[in-house]
This record gives structure tokens, C-alpha cells and sequence, in this order.
């Protein structure tokens, strides 16, 4: 396994220390797959949405119907 360095400041070290039974190493390795895997769906979902021709003129248009719909719901069921 690869080993990596950096520099924290002193008062996020001396917080670190406090919490000594935090395995600091395990967090940063969870913390750096995540951002990974993060960045991948990042990567997928731009790659679908490129292909997509929903455009903003029928995003408006699902919105106002959704709207609609919603403010009959509400309006049947007393709360408006």
C-alpha cells in the first residue's frame, strides 16, 4: 500500500489527538474512495445527461403540471 503525507494545521491536529482512538489513516482512506466514487457517478451522470434532449423549456412545462397537480391534491384534501 502507498503511504501519503500532508500538513494539517496545529489546531485540527491537536482536535485529531484528542480523539486518540480514531484510526486517522482508515478515515482518510474512506474519505478519499468516497470522493472517487463520488466523482465516478459525477462522471456517469454527465455522460447520460449529455445524451438527453430534455431541455428547459420542458423542464418548465413537467413544473407546471407537477404544480398543478399538486395544488388539486392539496385544494381536495382542504389544506389550501
Amino acid at each position: 500500500m502507498a503511504s501519503v503525507t500532508f500538513a494539517i494545521p496545529a489546531d485540527v491536529k491537536a482536535d485529531m489527538k484528542a480523539l486518540a482512538w480514531v484510526n486517522w489513516s482508515e478515515a482518510a482512506v474512506e474519505a478519499v474512495l468516497e470522493d472517487i466514487q463520488r466523482a465516478d457517478a459525477f462522471e456517469r451522470f454527465k455522460k447520460i445527461v449529455s445524451k438527453s434532449k430534455f431541455t428547459e423549456k420542458d423542464a418548465e412545462a413537467l413544473s407546471d403540471k407537477v404544480k398543478e397537480s399538486m395544488h388539486k391534491r392539496l385544494k381536495a384534501e382542504g389544506l389550501v
